[in-house]
């Protein structure tokens, strides 16, 4: 079964972005909160359904939960655009779509801090979950409105639909 990589070195930043050190997937992880950036990519098809993917049982954060289409940390080097990118392609398949940067924020956990910047696209094309994750599909916003609160999605995608997703609905 594959697991994360808890040795990956992750660029540690500011509130503004500012790369200011490094640390390993496990210590960002492990309830130190130090802030790392990450990128979110919300995907709408032209009927307005939500793509979200299924996250697999081997995950270190929220197994099994359905969550934003696209998540995934910017790597030591990379820029947010080239680490969304990455991310689209390894996660869902797709190279050929147009991101729109709607809001960045802090998610605080008692795991882990991040930075996170969220963008939204509107595909109508092909998705093809890659092995990073356990399938996904396509959701009615009033579908994952009724589920909110139940467990089924992970906590940051909730607070960041109820919070940004939601309000430009």
């Amino acid at each position: 079964m594959p697991k994360d990589n808890l040795q990956e070195m992750l660029p540690l930043c500011d509130a503004e972005g500012n790369i200011i050190g490094a640390a390993t997937r496990g210590e960002c992880h492990n309830g130190s909160r130090l802030m790392h950036p990450v990128v979110h990519l919300h995907v709408f098809n032209s009927r307005g359904e939500l793509y979200l993917q299924k996250r697999p049982d081997w995950k270190d954060i929220q197994p099994g939960k359905w969550d934003t289409a696209v998540g995934g940390h910017v790597d030591l080097g990379e820029n947010v655009e080239q680490a969304l990118r990455r991310e689209v392609e390894e996660e869902i398949g797709i190279t050929e779509y147009t991101p729109e940067r709607i809001k960045v924020y802090v998610f605080d956990s008692v795991r882990e801090k991040e930075l996170v910047f969220v963008h939204k696209t509107v595909y109508d094309g092909e998705i093809r979950p890659t092995t990073e994750l356990d399938g996904g599909r396509f959701w009615r916003i009033s579908d994952i409105k009724a589920n909110i609160g139940k467990g089924v999605f992970t906590p940051n995608f909730e607070q960041e639909f109820m919070a940004t997703i939601s309000p430009l609905l």
